[in-house]
Parts: structure tokens; C-alpha cells; sequence
């Protein structure tokens, strides 16, 4: 592998960990549809604005939310419109898992 190839790893792998909490996930997925301030995200998220602080911090540092100030308030919303994709596939990866393993079941009763 060529440095550039380890660059782009690496990038995607930084994302992929920006992304690999629950919260992070429900996270971007509100933002997917609207913007939010953090005091929004943490009733949602049912955890302090500290913390959803910090996972936004993650989530903008991977590139995947910005923010805008208004006043007093900042809001966020997510940075491409593919994540919508994303999701969509871990929904089909989990339902293809599920498949194989109720049928991995039944052919262990027969």
C-alpha cells in the first residue's frame, strides 16, 4: 500500500470512528433533516449538553456536521447529503444478518 492509499484509509477510518457511537449515529441522523442546536440534540439524545457537546466536536472534526452561530445559539446541521445512503445500507447489512441467521436456526433444528 502507497502513502496515499494509507492517507485515504485513515481518513475513512476516521470517520468511521467519528460515527461508531449510538448517540453520534441518532446525532447525524437528526441532522440529517433539520438544524439543531445542542439544547435540541440533548433532550433527543436524553444525555447533558456536555456530552453531546463533545460527540458534536467529534462529528465536526471528521468533517461530517458544521455549525452556524445565531445570536446566541449555534446550530448544527451535517455537511453531505450521502449519510442518508449510509444509513440505508447498515439498515440492509443488520437485515441481511438477521436473515442469515434465523435461517442458520432453522436449518439447525432440522
Amino acid at each position: 500500500m502507497n502513502d496515499e492509499e494509507r492517507q485515504r484509509y485513515e481518513a475513512r477510518a476516521k470517520i468511521a470512528k467519528a460515527l461508531a457511537h449510538p448517540s453520534r449515529l441518532m446525532i447525524v441522523d437528526r441532522l440529517q433533516h433539520e438544524e439543531l442546536c445542542v439544547n435540541d440534540l440533548a433532550e433527543a439524545a436524553g444525555a447533558d449538553q456536555s456530552t453531546v457537546s463533545r460527540h458534536l466536536s467529534i462529528l465536526k472534526e471528521a468533517g461530517l456536521v458544521s455549525s452556524r452561530k445565531d445570536g446566541t445559539m449555534i446550530f448544527y446541521r451535517v455537511t453531505c447529503g450521502c449519510l442518508d445512503g449510509f444509513f440505508t445500507c447498515l439498515e440492509n447489512v443488520l437485515k441481511c444478518d438477521m436473515n442469515q441467521r434465523r435461517a442458520a436456526l432453522r436449518k439447525g433444528r432440522s
